[in-house]
């Protein structure tokens, strides 16, 4: 079974899922991914908005493959480029950081330690173009203590947001804390050395997102 990564670039994006290539939650922000729904082309916007982020600062994601077929997905820019992070109380992201926007495996292909392959193949690229961390807005009240293996990792309110919970699972701290948007980093020196005991709750994290909002997230 033969495995690869690939840049997300305009040559991939069309292999992303239908429902992820026409969800501008994190591209837009809330008035204008509304307008982008309504007029039925946010998959347009969602290619101009990669060939902005690749034409001023480069490839915008990784996506994994297995046997040519692909099979999951993570997002990530610089927060400049993502308009939607203005609407987290918790924002704004720390400026020597980018913002891990989303991601997602493919259910007939978790348990095959794709979901660790895929996240340190972005730690690695990062890491590479100079970027120390990465943070998140995490859905939902971050935990306050064990492990988070038994945590349900659909219990946020946002679909298009990571799970708190499960990104603190994985290594994230919370460097701001909030009952619903708590903003979360980790350094990508520790998500390169991520071992295969965290497979798990890399999977819980790539499951965790249904791509299908493209509604705001308010300030609260």
């Amino acid at each position: 079974m033969g495995r690869r990564m690939a840049p997300l670039t305009l040559d991939t994006v069309s292999d992303l899922p239908k429902s992820s290539r026409r969800c501008v939650f994190w591209e837009l922000d809330a008035v204008a991914g509304q307008r982008a729904a309504e007029a039925g082309y946010p998959d347009f916007e969602k290619e101009a908005w990669i060939s902005t982020v690749l034409l001023q600062w480069g490839p915008c994601g990784r996506l994994v493959y297995v046997d040519d077929q692909p099979v999951g997905f993570v997002t990530y820019a610089p927060p400049v480029y993502v308009p939607r992070q203005n609407g987290f109380a918790t924002s704004p992201v720390s400026g020597d950081a980018v913002l891990l926007m989303t991601g997602w495996i493919d259910p007939a292909f978790r348990g095959q330690g794709l979901a660790r392959m895929l996240v340190q193949s972005a730690a690695k690229d990062l890491t590479q173009r100079g970027i120390k961390a990465v943070e998140a807005f995490g859905g939902g009240p971050a935990a306050t203590g064990g492990d988070g293996d038994h945590a349900d990792a659909h219990d946020t309110a946002d679909p298009c947001v990571l799970p708190a919970h499960t990104l603190e699972s994985v290594g994230f701290t919370v460097v701001r804390p909030h009952h619903r948007h708590p903003r979360l980093r980790l350094e990508l020196k520790s998500a390169v050395s991520w071992r295969e005991d965290v497979e798990q709750a890399l999977e819980r994290l790539l499951a965790g997102v249904r791509v299908t909002s493209l509604t705001g997230v308010s300030r609260s």
